[in-house]
């Protein structure tokens, strides 16, 4: 694995959690959302991670099957880091709407987008479910950044190192 590598797995899960905390904030700032442009209340958004590859042999099913097929697996010894067992990255392939969550039924019949019986559809975002999944994308954020910095610590001993012969 190049030093340029470390850089850029580092790169995509800051640019990830980065992302993530954006639609969390869009989750937190619509919570009482109960009309958007579509006429049906806001729907809470969730992100998608997926490994970034860059081809079909890199994925984990096929470094799986490699290590069961030259036995490799319970001898922790014998399996060593190989290309095939390097990753690239993440990447978000979607963000798609939570239909698992029940959206909220508050009985308001003062207000506008009350139904025939008074209850109002409010969005299926819990504030407290989101700002922990706020603190864990915060969290996230600041282990790649820190293994960003470390990396680019290791790059700049490396060419001290090189300058100092």
């Amino acid at each position: 694995m190049s030093m340029f590598t470390a850089f850029d797995i580092s790169a995509t899960g800051l640019s990830a959690e980065r992302y993530r905390m954006d639609i969390i904030s869009e989750n937190v700032a619509n919570a009482n959302t109960t009309r958007t442009a579509d006429g049906t209340p806001y729907r809470r958004k969730v992100v998608t991670f997926e490994t970034q590859e860059t081809d079909a042999n890199k994925s984990f099913s096929h470094v799986l099957d490699h290590a069961i097929a030259n036995n490799h697996l319970g001898k922790a010894r014998t399996l060593r880091m190989n290309e095939d067992a390097i990753g690239y990255g993440v990447k978000i392939p979607q963000v798609s709407e939570d239909y698992t969550t029940e959206m909220n039924m508050v009985y308001d019949p003062s207000h506008p987008d009350a139904d025939e019986n008074g209850y109002v559809t409010y969005p299926n975002v819990n504030t407290i479910t989101e700002m922990t999944n706020l603190i864990d994308a915060s969290r996230a954020y600041e282990a790649n950044a820190t293994a960003f910095s470390a990396s680019k610590s290791i790059a700049m001993k490396g060419l001290s190192l090189l300058e100092s012969n």
